[in-house]
């Protein structure tokens, strides 16, 4: 089984900074394509980043230059820093991954319970 597991999320001022992290852990062969999504209330789940296994990011409009991805394959980590942070990006943030474990080896797609992050003076 695999768990996905998110933190750092919390209450911050307009154009304040966060990082999110999202630790992966189970019987974890490889990990493939991982994303951070955000759903705000009363709207529909959104793409905010994603990053391959190999390092290549890609970025919703929303928050290009203000967010950056990473990960740390060695830790199965993920990581969102998130600054100029704007009241429009007050939303419950999800950890979504493509996972191979040692059980099923081809990869199967995960999501983490959620984060919320409120922007608010």
């Amino acid at each position: 089984q695999v768990q996905l597991v998110e933190s750092g999320g919390g209450l911050v001022q307009p154009g304040g900074s966060l990082r999110l992290s999202c630790a992966a852990s189970g019987s974890i062969l490889s990990i493939y394509s991982m994303g951070w999504y955000r759903q705000a209330p009363g709207k529909q789940r959104e793409l905010v980043a994603t990053i391959s296994s190999g390092g290549s990011t890609n970025y919703a409009d929303s928050v290009k230059g203000r967010f950056t991805i990473s990960r740390d394959n060695a830790k199965n980590t993920m990581y969102l820093q998130m600054n100029s942070l704007k009241p429009e990006d007050t939303a419950v943030y999800y950890c979504n991954a493509d996972i191979g474990t040692i059980v099923i080896h081809f990869p199967m797609n995960y999501w983490g319970q959620g984060t919320q992050v409120t922007v608010s003076s």
